[in-house]
């Protein structure tokens, strides 16, 4: 099997701890590392001892000058995305871009456009689609098993604080630009990427973090025909218990990146009973509440990997069937330029005064 060599822009930590790890692991049987570029000194000598026959550069224009480069790795700053995707593309590269995609809807099909017509590879590294929990509910969701699908909560919270440049406007960051394409791609997938989604309710606020990007967003997110999905991002959340949770017309189903609990009915063991418009009465004539107990079944689940190995792993080796064999990959740019268009209406909806 033909390997593919991979240049990697950035050697921060998802470029060296996630790309790279993924990279360097036994699972990566589709790879060499070639070059890497970091503006770094120390990187870029780390670089060319953890990627064995790599060279390093600092500037990713250096990269140009090579012909035998598969895959380029965006893994630079959220705000350089956009631009140094597209001039990737412009010098006919094929290029995986971390997340966010780029800061607006514009930007993307921007790129999408000059990805198809100089037919090239674009990919983006929403890797959490491919989760073992994520596939799970999406399954679960189609089976029926726990009725017609309601709602659908995302939880992506914690309780902390950030002060680095990912707490920035400039620097197309915030909790939503940073974490949440996570929870709104995955939610996107309950309401089957309707062009028909609309963003029903947001708010974005700074709490804890230090810059002057938001560290709360509340989205709902519906479309005609979908359920509710009820999203969170928020570092101010100290008893989140779950990452997902989904609600159906017979029960409920709530999972973390790691286990999941569902608890359900079926109907041959719950029948419907007739309405009664009267006032119920208990054997003594008093007035009762309404409460039939249902017969109800419980099921525990454990996933194996999450998003930043199997997740990762799956995705790597899709975007090489996609490269090599011009095989479709589930993860398609157009899905991650719903994202952004979901939290650039948001931002629209809430903007945020500019402190830096």
């Amino acid at each position: 099997m033909k390997k593919l060599n991979v240049a990697i822009i950035g050697q921060g930590r998802s470029g060296c701890n996630i790309h790279g790890k993924y990279f360097r692991s036994e699972k990566n049987q589709f790879y060499t590392v070639k070059y890497v570029v970091d503006a770094d000194a120390y990187r870029r000598e780390k670089a060319e001892k953890i990627y064995p026959g790599c060279k390093a550069f600092e500037k990713y224009t250096d990269l140009y000058q090579f012909d035998d480069i598969d895959l380029v790795v965006n893994s630079t700053y959220s705000e350089m995305h956009g631009p140094i995707t597209k001039e990737l593309l412009l010098h006919g590269f094929n290029v995986l871009v971390e997340k966010p995609f780029a800061r607006t809807r514009y930007e993307c099909d921007e790129l999408i456009k000059i990805a198809k017509e100089k037919n090239l590879v674009l990919a983006v590294f929403q890797q959490s689609f491919l989760a073992p929990f994520c596939q799970f509910a999406y399954d679960l969701a189609k089976s029926g098993k726990i009725g017609r699908i309601l709602q659908v909560d995302l939880r992506y919270n914690a309780f902390s604080r950030r002060y680095d440049w990912q707490t920035l406007q400039k620097k197309c960051a915030g909790g939503i630009y940073n974490t949440g394409p996570h929870p709104i791609g995955i939610g996107l997938g309950f309401l089957d990427f309707s062009d028909e989604t609309q963003v029903v309710y947001s708010k974005l606020d700074n709490a804890l973090c230090s810059g002057d990007a938001d560290d709360y967003a509340k989205i709902l997110l519906t479309a005609p025909g979908k359920p509710l999905v009820d999203i969170e991002v928020s570092n101010t959340d100290a008893y989140s218990g779950y990452n997902l949770k989904i609600q159906g017309t017979r029960g409920t189903f709530k999972c973390s990146t790691k286990a999941g609990e569902m608890t359900y009915i079926l109907d041959e063991e719950n029948p419907e009973i007739p309405v009664q418009e009267d006032t119920l009465r208990d054997p003594n004539g008093d007035p009762m509440y309404c409460n039939i107990p249902l017969n109800k079944r419980t099921e525990t689940f454990d996933f194996t990997g999450d998003a930043f190995d199997k997740g990762c792993g799956d995705l790597y080796e899709s975007l090489y069937n996609k490269i090599v064999n011009g095989t479709p990959m589930f993860v398609t740019p157009e899905i991650a330029a719903k994202v952004i268009s979901v939290i650039e209406t948001v931002h629209a909806q809430n903007p945020m005064p500019i402190k830096f």
